[in-house]
Protein backbone atom coordinates (compact mmCIF):
# COMPACT_ATOMS: atom_id res chain seq x y z
CA UNK A 1 0.00 0.00 0.00
CA UNK A 2 1.33 3.72 -1.00
CA UNK A 3 2.23 5.47 1.59
CA UNK A 4 1.02 9.54 2.18
CA UNK A 5 4.40 10.78 1.69
CA UNK A 6 4.91 8.90 -0.85
CA UNK A 7 2.21 10.05 -3.15
CA UNK A 8 3.11 13.60 -2.27
CA UNK A 9 6.48 13.21 -3.16
CA UNK A 10 5.71 11.15 -6.41
CA UNK A 11 3.07 14.13 -7.06
CA UNK A 12 5.70 16.87 -6.48
CA UNK A 13 8.14 15.06 -9.10
CA UNK A 14 5.59 14.93 -11.39
CA UNK A 15 4.19 18.49 -11.34
CA UNK A 16 8.16 19.46 -11.45
CA UNK A 17 8.66 17.44 -14.29
CA UNK A 18 5.76 18.81 -15.38
CA UNK A 19 6.54 22.11 -15.52
CA UNK A 20 9.89 21.64 -16.92
CA UNK A 21 8.71 20.36 -19.98
CA UNK A 22 6.43 23.35 -20.22
CA UNK A 23 9.19 25.97 -19.26
CA UNK A 24 11.53 23.78 -22.72
CA UNK A 25 8.31 23.62 -24.78
CA UNK A 26 7.84 27.69 -24.39
CA UNK A 27 11.55 28.49 -24.35
CA UNK A 28 11.59 26.87 -27.07
CA UNK A 29 8.63 28.36 -28.76
CA UNK A 30 10.74 31.93 -28.31
CA UNK A 31 13.36 30.68 -29.65
CA UNK A 32 11.57 30.16 -32.62
CA UNK A 33 9.93 33.35 -32.91
CA UNK A 34 12.91 35.22 -32.20
CA UNK A 35 14.99 33.47 -34.76
CA UNK A 36 11.80 33.81 -36.98
CA UNK A 37 12.61 37.69 -36.18
CA UNK A 38 16.09 37.99 -36.89
CA UNK A 39 15.63 35.51 -39.99
CA UNK A 40 13.30 38.48 -41.02
CA UNK A 41 14.91 41.08 -40.60
CA UNK A 42 18.32 39.71 -42.43
CA UNK A 43 15.99 39.02 -45.43
CA UNK A 44 14.45 42.57 -45.35
CA UNK A 45 18.06 44.47 -45.24
CA UNK A 46 18.96 42.05 -48.07
CA UNK A 47 16.28 42.57 -50.25
CA UNK A 48 17.08 46.49 -49.56
CA UNK A 49 20.77 46.24 -50.59
CA UNK A 50 19.63 44.55 -53.86
CA UNK A 51 17.76 46.77 -54.72
CA UNK A 52 14.60 44.88 -54.86
CA UNK A 53 12.36 46.71 -52.57
CA UNK A 54 13.18 50.56 -51.13
CA UNK A 55 13.48 53.50 -53.66
CA UNK A 56 12.47 57.11 -53.19
CA UNK A 57 8.99 57.99 -52.89
CA UNK A 58 7.62 60.14 -55.61
CA UNK A 59 5.63 62.99 -54.35
CA UNK A 60 1.59 63.12 -55.72
CA UNK A 61 2.26 66.59 -56.93
CA UNK A 62 4.65 68.53 -58.73
CA UNK A 63 8.20 67.89 -58.29
CA UNK A 64 11.77 68.56 -59.91
CA UNK A 65 13.94 65.49 -61.41
CA UNK A 66 17.21 65.13 -60.82
CA UNK A 67 19.64 63.09 -62.68
CA UNK A 68 23.61 63.05 -61.82
CA UNK A 69 26.55 62.28 -63.76
CA UNK A 70 29.50 62.26 -61.73
CA UNK A 71 32.94 61.14 -62.39
CA UNK A 72 35.13 60.11 -65.52
CA UNK A 73 32.21 59.43 -68.51
CA UNK A 74 33.47 55.81 -69.42
CA UNK A 75 31.51 52.67 -69.68
CA UNK A 76 32.59 50.66 -66.73
CA UNK A 77 32.46 53.70 -64.62
CA UNK A 78 29.04 54.81 -62.65
CA UNK A 79 29.16 57.68 -65.22
CA UNK A 80 28.69 55.65 -68.16
CA UNK A 81 26.54 56.39 -70.48
CA UNK A 82 23.47 53.53 -70.01
CA UNK A 83 23.03 54.21 -66.70
CA UNK A 84 22.57 57.71 -67.27
CA UNK A 85 20.55 57.52 -69.74
CA UNK A 86 17.79 55.11 -68.34
CA UNK A 87 18.15 57.73 -65.03
CA UNK A 88 17.26 60.81 -67.59
CA UNK A 89 14.37 57.99 -69.02
CA UNK A 90 12.85 57.53 -65.92
CA UNK A 91 12.72 61.24 -65.11
CA UNK A 92 11.50 62.46 -68.17
CA UNK A 93 8.89 59.84 -68.22
CA UNK A 94 7.69 60.44 -64.91
CA UNK A 95 4.62 61.72 -65.34
CA UNK A 96 4.42 65.03 -62.66
CA UNK A 97 7.74 65.86 -63.21
CA UNK A 98 7.88 69.73 -63.71
CA UNK A 99 11.45 70.01 -65.25
CA UNK A 100 14.69 67.74 -65.19
CA UNK A 101 18.27 69.05 -63.43
CA UNK A 102 20.87 66.91 -64.99
CA UNK A 103 23.38 67.73 -62.00
CA UNK A 104 27.42 67.40 -63.43
CA UNK A 105 30.42 66.82 -61.81
CA UNK A 106 32.56 65.48 -64.58
CA UNK A 107 36.33 65.81 -65.91
CA UNK A 108 35.25 64.46 -68.95
CA UNK A 109 35.98 60.63 -70.20
CA UNK A 110 34.92 58.91 -73.44
CA UNK A 111 33.21 60.78 -76.27
CA UNK A 112 31.60 57.93 -77.20
CA UNK A 113 29.91 57.82 -74.35
CA UNK A 114 29.27 62.05 -74.19
CA UNK A 115 27.81 61.81 -77.76
CA UNK A 116 25.53 59.22 -76.51
CA UNK A 117 24.02 60.75 -73.59
CA UNK A 118 23.69 64.21 -75.62
CA UNK A 119 22.03 62.19 -78.45
CA UNK A 120 19.76 60.86 -75.83
CA UNK A 121 19.08 64.31 -74.11
CA UNK A 122 18.08 65.92 -77.75
CA UNK A 123 15.56 63.16 -78.34
CA UNK A 124 13.71 63.07 -74.83
CA UNK A 125 13.45 67.19 -75.26
CA UNK A 126 11.84 66.39 -78.54
CA UNK A 127 9.53 63.51 -77.30
CA UNK A 128 8.64 65.86 -74.06
CA UNK A 129 8.69 69.23 -75.34
CA UNK A 130 6.66 70.75 -72.17
CA UNK A 131 9.94 69.30 -69.68
CA UNK A 132 12.32 71.42 -69.73
CA UNK A 133 16.31 70.26 -68.93
CA UNK A 134 18.85 71.86 -67.29
CA UNK A 135 22.54 71.27 -66.58
CA UNK A 136 23.39 72.58 -63.06
CA UNK A 137 27.74 72.56 -62.69
CA UNK A 138 28.97 71.26 -59.72
CA UNK A 139 33.03 71.78 -59.44
CA UNK A 140 34.04 70.76 -63.16
CA UNK A 141 32.18 70.49 -66.21
CA UNK A 142 34.87 69.70 -68.68
CA UNK A 143 35.52 67.87 -71.81
CA UNK A 144 32.88 65.04 -72.46
CA UNK A 145 31.04 66.62 -69.33
CA UNK A 146 30.60 69.65 -71.47
CA UNK A 147 29.54 67.77 -74.38
CA UNK A 148 26.65 66.25 -72.21
CA UNK A 149 25.76 69.77 -70.63
CA UNK A 150 25.29 71.51 -74.28
CA UNK A 151 22.29 69.42 -74.78
CA UNK A 152 19.97 70.87 -72.03
CA UNK A 153 17.92 73.69 -72.53
CA UNK A 154 20.40 75.82 -70.26
CA UNK A 155 23.28 75.67 -67.97
CA UNK A 156 23.75 76.93 -64.70
CA UNK A 157 27.00 76.48 -62.93
CA UNK A 158 28.77 78.53 -59.59
CA UNK A 159 31.25 80.96 -60.19
CA UNK A 160 34.12 78.74 -59.23
CA UNK A 161 33.46 76.19 -61.54
CA UNK A 162 35.88 74.84 -63.82
CA UNK A 163 34.09 74.48 -67.25
CA UNK A 164 35.05 74.31 -71.02
CA UNK A 165 37.88 71.91 -72.15
CA UNK A 166 36.63 71.80 -75.56
CA UNK A 167 39.12 69.65 -76.77
CA UNK A 168 40.48 66.21 -77.59
CA UNK A 169 43.75 64.29 -76.63
CA UNK A 170 45.56 60.93 -76.60
CA UNK A 171 48.37 60.53 -74.30
CA UNK A 172 51.18 57.89 -73.59
CA UNK A 173 54.92 57.04 -73.48
CA UNK A 174 57.97 56.47 -75.08
CA UNK A 175 60.35 54.08 -73.65
CA UNK A 176 62.37 53.57 -76.26
CA UNK A 177 65.56 55.85 -75.03
CA UNK A 178 65.52 53.87 -71.63
CA UNK A 179 65.01 50.55 -73.21
CA UNK A 180 68.45 51.02 -75.12
CA UNK A 181 70.11 52.63 -71.48
CA UNK A 182 69.01 48.73 -70.42
CA UNK A 183 70.10 46.63 -73.14
CA UNK A 184 66.32 45.67 -73.84
CA UNK A 185 65.35 44.70 -77.11
CA UNK A 186 61.74 45.23 -79.07
CA UNK A 187 60.62 42.39 -81.15
CA UNK A 188 57.34 43.25 -82.72
CA UNK A 189 55.45 40.85 -85.09
CA UNK A 190 52.81 42.12 -86.64
CA UNK A 191 50.39 41.27 -89.56
CA UNK A 192 49.36 44.41 -91.03
CA UNK A 193 51.75 47.35 -91.35
CA UNK A 194 49.82 49.44 -88.68
CA UNK A 195 49.03 47.08 -86.47
CA UNK A 196 52.10 48.51 -84.00
CA UNK A 197 49.86 52.07 -84.12
CA UNK A 198 51.95 54.15 -81.61
CA UNK A 199 53.48 51.04 -79.79
CA UNK A 200 55.05 52.90 -76.67
CA UNK A 201 58.42 50.30 -77.25
CA UNK A 202 58.78 51.70 -80.60
CA UNK A 203 60.10 54.96 -81.94
CA UNK A 204 57.20 56.82 -83.23
CA UNK A 205 56.44 56.71 -86.47
CA UNK A 206 55.90 60.14 -88.46
CA UNK A 207 53.11 58.73 -90.15
CA UNK A 208 51.10 56.86 -86.79
CA UNK A 209 52.08 60.75 -85.74
CA UNK A 210 50.13 62.56 -88.52
CA UNK A 211 46.91 59.92 -88.40
CA UNK A 212 46.70 60.07 -85.08
CA UNK A 213 46.38 64.05 -85.34
CA UNK A 214 43.35 63.59 -88.23
CA UNK A 215 41.63 60.99 -85.82
CA UNK A 216 42.22 63.86 -83.33
CA UNK A 217 40.81 66.56 -85.64
CA UNK A 218 37.94 64.46 -86.60
CA UNK A 219 36.54 64.28 -83.02
CA UNK A 220 37.57 67.78 -82.28
CA UNK A 221 35.16 68.95 -85.32
CA UNK A 222 32.04 66.69 -84.12
CA UNK A 223 32.69 68.06 -80.27
CA UNK A 224 32.39 71.69 -81.79
CA UNK A 225 29.66 70.83 -83.69
CA UNK A 226 27.16 69.72 -80.80
CA UNK A 227 28.36 72.61 -79.10
CA UNK A 228 27.47 75.29 -81.83
CA UNK A 229 23.84 73.10 -82.24
CA UNK A 230 23.46 73.25 -78.55
CA UNK A 231 24.59 76.91 -77.94
CA UNK A 232 23.89 78.10 -80.84
CA UNK A 233 24.04 82.25 -81.40
CA UNK A 234 24.52 82.05 -77.26
CA UNK A 235 28.32 81.37 -78.25
CA UNK A 236 30.87 84.75 -77.76
CA UNK A 237 33.24 83.42 -80.41
CA UNK A 238 36.84 83.67 -79.55
CA UNK A 239 39.57 81.76 -81.08
CA UNK A 240 40.47 80.29 -77.61
CA UNK A 241 37.67 79.13 -77.45
CA UNK A 242 37.63 75.32 -78.74
CA UNK A 243 41.29 75.59 -77.92
CA UNK A 244 41.04 73.39 -74.58
CA UNK A 245 41.06 76.05 -72.39
CA UNK A 246 38.98 75.59 -69.49
CA UNK A 247 36.98 79.22 -68.06
CA UNK A 248 35.88 79.36 -64.66
CA UNK A 249 31.42 79.89 -64.37
CA UNK A 250 31.85 83.27 -63.80
CA UNK A 251 33.74 83.39 -66.76
CA UNK A 252 31.76 80.83 -68.72
CA UNK A 253 28.75 82.65 -68.41
CA UNK A 254 30.36 85.80 -69.90
CA UNK A 255 31.29 83.53 -72.86
CA UNK A 256 28.00 82.27 -73.56
CA UNK A 257 29.18 78.62 -72.64
CA UNK A 258 26.65 78.99 -70.03
CA UNK A 259 23.76 81.18 -69.19
CA UNK A 260 23.60 81.84 -65.43
CA UNK A 261 25.02 81.17 -61.89
CA UNK A 262 23.03 78.97 -60.04
CA UNK A 263 22.87 75.51 -57.90
CA UNK A 264 20.21 72.89 -58.02
CA UNK A 265 18.08 74.02 -55.43
CA UNK A 266 18.27 77.50 -56.39
CA UNK A 267 16.66 75.72 -60.38
CA UNK A 268 13.97 73.94 -58.60
CA UNK A 269 13.25 76.68 -56.32
CA UNK A 270 12.94 79.82 -58.95
CA UNK A 271 13.47 78.59 -62.23
CA UNK A 272 11.15 75.14 -62.22
CA UNK A 273 9.18 76.49 -59.52
CA UNK A 274 9.34 72.80 -57.98
CA UNK A 275 11.15 72.93 -55.02
CA UNK A 276 10.70 69.64 -54.06
CA UNK A 277 13.32 66.99 -55.43
CA UNK A 278 13.37 63.56 -56.61
CA UNK A 279 16.50 61.64 -57.79
CA UNK A 280 16.29 59.34 -60.72
CA UNK A 281 19.86 58.52 -60.65
CA UNK A 282 20.31 54.94 -61.71
CA UNK A 283 22.48 53.41 -58.99
CA UNK A 284 24.57 49.64 -59.24
CA UNK A 285 23.02 47.80 -56.42
CA UNK A 286 24.40 44.80 -54.77
CA UNK A 287 22.44 42.36 -57.01
CA UNK A 288 24.59 44.35 -60.04
CA UNK A 289 27.35 44.52 -58.63
CA UNK A 290 28.23 40.67 -57.71
CA UNK A 291 26.88 39.95 -61.53
CA UNK A 292 29.16 42.27 -62.89
CA UNK A 293 32.16 41.08 -60.86
CA UNK A 294 31.12 37.16 -61.74
CA UNK A 295 30.25 37.84 -64.97
CA UNK A 296 33.88 40.30 -65.54
CA UNK A 297 35.68 37.37 -63.37
CA UNK A 298 34.53 34.41 -65.72
CA UNK A 299 35.28 36.26 -69.10
CA UNK A 300 38.49 37.18 -68.21
CA UNK A 301 38.66 33.22 -67.31
CA UNK A 302 37.32 31.93 -70.52
CA UNK A 303 39.32 34.47 -72.34
CA UNK A 304 43.09 32.89 -70.71
CA UNK A 305 42.16 29.38 -71.48
CA UNK A 306 40.99 30.28 -74.88
CA UNK A 307 43.82 32.79 -75.78
CA UNK A 308 46.92 31.14 -73.81
CA UNK A 309 49.34 33.18 -76.02
CA UNK A 310 48.91 37.60 -76.44
CA UNK A 311 47.51 38.32 -79.39
CA UNK A 312 45.93 41.58 -79.92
Amino acid sequence: MTQPSEHWERSVLERLASSALEEQRRARRWGIFFKFLTFAYLFILLFVALGWIGGEIKPSGPYTALVDLTGVIASDSPANAEDVVAGLRDAFESGNAKGVILRINSPGGSPVQAASINSEIRRLRSLHPQVPVYAVVEDICASGGYYVAVAADKIYVDKASMVGSIGVLMDGFGFTEAMKKLGIERRLLTAGENKGFLDPFSPLDPRHRDYARQMLAEIHQQFIGAVKAGRGNRLKEQPELFSGLMWTGERSVELGLADGIGSVEFVAREVLKAEEIVNFTRRENLAERLARRFGTALGESLLRAASPDTVR
